[in-house]
């Protein structure tokens, strides 16, 4: 679906990814209502567009109610709604999940998971009334390759990539086009944005390339224009999808490995 004279709801739009998606879109030709729960963040992302074309919505997408507000809101800003883009989401702590607090496995499926089929589910009525629409979730490399230390949000993204498909597979006979993102390694603050403390970076770690935001933004809206239901971004996320179909042990093995280094108690 063309981005141009549609227009989108992006949550996460306050930083990183999610800024440059707004960003992206309106460069485009489309207009946007963006989402976050920092009042601060959005400010932020509106300062750097064209704001005839921008509304910004404080909402936190654990909030049933305000969820649920939402579409009557953006329609009354902007008259209609083409499109979705549940891009925000949170990473665990860098623990085993035997080590991992209850408290913080539910946050982090509250919001990856819930979250975002909360959003889908508050809008897909309103998508599926347009001539043509489209939804986007944001995944994870993390959803089909596991991270030793990230295992519940890797599973949080696993259940946003089936949910996805399975989305794509109800509304085939709908106007409404599905695509789920599969960003790797992007340079942007969600980990102290997901209130998690960084491990030390190790001279391996500097040699890890990755994509900018801005790129990732680029790769996500041209998938979008391609109704492709699977975008990756990054040649990270590319290469650990072939290789945990062609050698999936010896694959797991290694990333286990190079994760053990990152997290050696002489290394946090």
């Amino acid at each position: 679906m063309l981005v141009v004279g549609k227009v989108w709801v992006v949550t996460g739009a306050g930083s990183g990814m999610g800024r440059e998606l707004v960003r992206e879109l309106i460069a485009r030709g489309g207009r946007v209502a963006a989402v976050d729960r920092s009042e601060a963040g959005l400010a932020g992302t509106a300062e750097l567009v064209d704001t005839t074309r921008l509304t910004t919505h404080v909402v936190d997408i654990t909030d049933r109610d305000a969820v649920a507000a939402l579409p009557d809101e953006v329609e009354a800003a902007h008259g209609a709604i083409d499109g979705l883009i549940n891009n925000a989401g949170i990473i665990q702590p860098f623990v085993p999940v035997i080590d991992l607090a209850d408290d913080d496995i539910e946050r982090v499926m509250e919001i990856n998971f819930n979250g975002t089929l909360r959003m889908s589910r508050a809008f897909l009525p309103r998508l599926i009334g347009r001539p043509e629409a489209h939804l986007v979730n944001v995944s994870s490399m993390g959803g089909f390759f596991p991270f030793p230390g990230q295992s519940i949000y890797g599973a949080s993204k696993a259940a946003v990539k089936l949910l996805s498909e399975g989305l794509y597979a109800e509304l085939l006979d709908t106007g409404v086009r599905v695509s789920v993102v599969f960003p790797g390694a992007i340079n942007t603050q969600i980990t102290a944005n997901s209130g998690v403390d960084q491990p030390v970076a190790s001279e391996d770690d500097a040699k890890v390339p990755m994509t900018s935001p801005e790129k990732a933004a680029r790769i996500i809206v041209d998938g979008i224009q391609r109704d492709r239901l699977h975008i990756h971004v990054g040649r990270d996320a590319q290469l650990m999808s072939l290789a945990i179909k062609v050698a999936p042990r010896a694959a797991i093995r290694l990333v286990k490995r190079a994760m053990a280094k990152r997290l050696a108690p002489e290394a946090v």
